[in-house]
């Protein structure tokens, strides 16, 4: 085990927060703001990503992109037609992870084309995955808000390396989607899912697409590199549903402490866990992962 970390006290950041909120305050800032999923399907692949980059044509840039936002309608249209609250979703992760490795073993052997085809099954099952964690951090599914808040885990867990600045930052990109959010509501309580005269909630969606598309392509570079295949597109898949899994965790725990605390505190003690050094959440984002899943 390397050295423990030191971790102020916790009424140094937000007062009356308890130690194990503050850890879990601490893992989900770290599942946010340094994100792994190029990481995650490199040591997969074992491979490093930009070898993958190099094999993608050109031409399948568009593509991905059409794939992306297909796939995020169909989410947006999931989140607000079938989504029950009164269906048992917590523990079906596990069910949703199996259905996710099936499509991606589909998209695996046929390739490029196979993966623009099996994105909008996987962005789907993805949706339902993080569903099942909102509602396990005490989210109401009946809710809209809550649905939407869901569809915004595909642009909070496509973050980079590179997404250091405030405005890229989890409660950057919050900021960023909340007027948009809003007006979807306001537009699908009204007139449902129509696109037409809704060019906030058009605009939501390509917020998110834009980020999304980084994951895809990530995705993509990993499923392309020679004798990955049907097993490794599968296995692909499951790395891909995990990162977004454990984003929608990190995102939902902290909407449950921001409904505990409030909102502008939890806020602050995020922001302020920015200013410590490298490697500092290390130990407490380990044995904090045991509890929060």
């Amino acid at each position: 085990m390397s050295e423990s970390v030191h971790i102020p006290a916790p009424r140094q950041l937000v007062p009356g927060i308890s130690e194990g909120d503050y850890r879990a305050l601490i893992w989900a800032h770290h599942e946010l703001e340094h994100p792994s999923l190029a990481a995650r399907l490199t040591s997969v692949i074992g491979t490093p990503i930009e070898v993958g980059f190099k094999l993608l044509p050109v031409s399948w840039y568009r593509q991905v992109q059409h794939g992306v936002e297909k796939g995020l309608r169909k989410a947006l249209n999931a989140a607000i037609t079938t989504l029950h609250p009164e269906r048992d979703l917590h523990g079906h992760v596990t069910k949703h992870r199996a259905l996710a490795a099936t499509t991606g073993a589909a998209g695996g052997f046929f390739g490029l084309p196979g993966l623009v085809v099996e994105l909008p099954v996987t962005t789907t099952l993805m949706l339902r995955a993080i569903a099942s964690v909102a509602r396990s951090e005490g989210e109401d599914l009946a809710s809209l808000e809550t649905r939407l808040a869901c569809l915004q885990v595909f642009a909070l867990g496509a973050r980079t390396e590179d997404d250091d600045a405030a405005d890229t930052g989890y409660y950057g990109i919050r900021l960023a989607l909340s007027l948009s959010v809003s007006s979807a509501i306001h537009h699908i309580t009204a007139h449902g899912l129509q696109t037409e005269g809704a060019p906030l909630l058009a605009r939501m969606l390509g917020l998110i697409a834009s980020r999304f598309g980084v994951a895809v392509s990530n995705k993509a570079a990993a499923q392309i590199v020679p004798v990955i295949g049907a097993a490794g597109g599968a296995l692909i898949n499951l790395v891909f549903m995990q990162h977004f899994t454990d984003a929608a965790r990190a995102h939902f725990l902290i909407r449950r402490l921001e409904r505990h605390y409030g909102e502008a505190a939890i806020e602050a003690a995020y922001q302020r866990l920015n200013l410590e050094p490298p490697g500092f959440a290390s130990d407490a984002t380990r044995q904090t992962s045991r509890t929060v899943r």
